[in-house]
């Protein structure tokens, strides 16, 4: 072993659609996961190449034989079933178990999503109500016991992938000798319709069946990961977005508690979840856009899968607008509204808040990252074209927060002026919004799960400029959100290579430049290197220090990475004064 406690061999094996976007009011400490402005594009995946170099390769699971393929220092199954049907009988139900199959069956090709809108991604089949599959890539099937690293897509609660092609496992699994897992879910109201009020027992997991499903791809690990390369006791979770939502119910889900060792939270603080009256709210939303009675709820079970999917789109439009401002002090406070879909407090799959009033106590034990990125805001605004906030003067700097934050508009203004002297008012404005749609949440789950005492906690911020501009606009689209994700899984490809036009136009793609090669490589190795150890760790690059409330070191991840302690001081005082008053 090396001094990151990577095998000594390591460094031999290391080589160099339709968006859809809700948004409700943005939070700020207490971010709400519910909320579906963790929304994140979705595009089509990347294919492994299969040249003259790949050939077949067989897995016995417990269910049965698996065929993939393997090559180039990469083996790859996907389209895997985990869990049984999801539709008719059981919808909204926890998945029953799979049956074992007879023979060998491919796992080849992608497996469908779940329901979501658009019109599917070249290279997976169209999303469906079943949906529950996933994907293994690891360095070889060979007996040897390699951290695993499970990640949750992002998309908000209703859309996304295991599948998308800037989170390819690939290059993750064959750089730094890991093996990298994604699973498909189901999102939206399929997943997260609330029924327990009118079905009893039989119903009263429902809700949550979104993230059971998650929980039951990490029981497929636990159980066959080892016969593909992976260690069933050393499983990292991590998402980012709605994936980082989800990321932090399963750090609070005691079901889920068995499965995982360590978690990585990025760009989606979850720390308050539906409660049961907004949930029962929203079904009964639900039951009046298809005129039926509460009484008649058993309908639900037999209406087609297409046009639940339009009622939730419909409820979607009814409650939000684009996001393109950061909301009032009415809009940080409160719990998520009516007609979203996403984990519920039910007492019993998710008995409590994620991070709320505290971190998990039955995670005290499990080591954390969390972060964000630093113009995380930038991302959405481009999304919804909101060019007027890139021309922002003092004078319409200082309306359109006071418009936004009523009476604390004056005091955080000062407080980011003091902090950032040399930003244009464009800046500030998007440093604020990050801060309320991110920053401030992250920072109050690293300070709770520090409050702990147990397991560490490591923060960063994500710092990498993308060189694109704003579509018309001069200004930068820099860190935004999402952005990272090719960093992560070291899939840094040129910008104009991007898989659509959408990517290419908000810069969510990294590029060729010298610079973002060493950058990705930074970030996949600090976290393949916490999957491996729990502590993150790049060769060459500063350590990384434990957060605490003394010195609230934080690394930002950028071709050349650095610690800073509490690097934007004001900023975060005058958010507690804000919380606190």
């Amino acid at each position: 072993m090396d001094s990151l406690g990577r095998p000594a061999s390591l460094e031999r094996l290391i080589v160099s659609d339709h968006h859809v976007f809700n948004s409700g009011n943005v939070t700020r400490r207490n971010f709400l996961i519910g909320s579906s402005a963790f929304t994140l594009g979705v595009f089509e995946p990347l294919s492994m190449g299969q040249g003259s170099s790949t050939s077949f390769i067989e897995v016995e699971t417990s269910y049965g034989k698996l065929r993939g393929v393997q090559g180039n220092g990469l083996a790859t199954f996907k389209g895997i079933p985990y869990a049984g049907s999801v539709a008719g009988k059981n919808r909204f139900k926890a998945a029953p178990p799979l049956a074992p199959w007879q023979g060998v069956r491919d796992a080849l090709e992608f497996g469908a999503p779940s329901l979501q809108p658009g019109n599917g991604r070249p290279g997976e089949p169209p999303s469906a109500e079943d949906c529950l599959f996933l994907n293994v890539w690891t360095p070889a099937v060979d007996g040897k016991k390699r951290p695993v690293m499970f990640y949750s897509h992002g998309g908000g609660f209703t859309v996304g992938s295991g599948g998308a092609r800037y989170q390819d496992g690939g290059n993750l699994a064959r750089t730094w000798d890991v093996v990298v897992v994604e699973t498909n879910h189901r999102l939206g109201l399929m997943g997260f319709l609330y029924l327990g009020d009118l079905g009893g027992e039989e119903y009263d997991t429902s809700g949550n069946q979104g993230i059971l499903d998650i929980r039951d791809g990490l029981k497929w690990v636990h159980n066959n990961i080892s016969r593909f390369g992976g260690d069933p006791n050393n499983v990292m979770i991590f998402g980012e977005s709605g994936g980082g939502g989800k990321t932090s119910c399963l750090y609070a889900m005691p079901s889920a508690a068995p499965y995982f060792n360590k978690a990585s939270i990025e760009s989606g603080p979850g720390i308050r979840i539906y409660p049961k009256e907004s949930a029962i709210e929203t079904t009964s939303m639900v039951l009046k856009q298809l005129g039926l009675e509460r009484s008649q709820w058993r309908q639900l079970l037999e209406v087609p899968a297409d046009k639940l999917l339009n009622v939730q789109v419909e409820l979607g439009k009814s409650r939000s607008g684009p996001l393109t401002q950061i909301g009032g002090r009415k809009g940080m406070t409160g719990n998520p509204a009516p007609g979203g879909f996403g984990p519920v407090l039910d007492g019993k799959i998710l008995p409590n808040h994620p991070f709320d009033p505290g971190a998990p106590a039955i995670s005290r034990q499990k080591p954390l990252i969390v972060g964000y990125n630093r113009d995380e805001m930038n991302f959405f605004f481009a999304q919804n074209h909101a060019t007027d906030i890139y021309s922002l003067t003092d004078d319409t700097l200082k309306e359109r927060l006071e418009k936004e934050l009523g009476a604390d508009a004056a005091a955080v203004l000062e407080a980011y002026r003091k902090s950032r002297p040399e930003a244009s008012p464009t800046d500030l404005y998007v440093a604020i919004a990050t801060a309320r749609f991110a920053g401030i949440g992250e920072t109050t789950m690293a300070e709770r799960k520090f409050a702990q005492h147990g397991a560490p906690v490591y923060v960063y911020i994500f710092t990498h400029e993308s060189d694109r501009l704003i579509p018309g606009t001069q200004h930068k689209m820099g860190a935004a959100h999402a952005a990272e994700i090719v960093y992560k899984f070291n899939n840094v490809q040129p910008a104009s290579e991007a898989p659509s036009e959408q990517m290419r136009a908000t810069g969510t793609m990294a590029d060729s430049r010298p610079a973002s090669i060493q950058a990705a490589r930074n970030m996949s190795e600090f976290w393949s290197t916490f999957a491996r150890t729990g502590r993150p760790a790049a060769k060459g690059r500063p350590e990384w220090p434990a957060y605490s409330t003394t010195r609230r070191a934080t690394m930002l991840i950028d071709t050349e990475c650095k610690v800073v302690d509490d690097p934007f001081s004001l900023e975060r005082q005058v958010w507690e004064r804000i919380e606190k008053s």
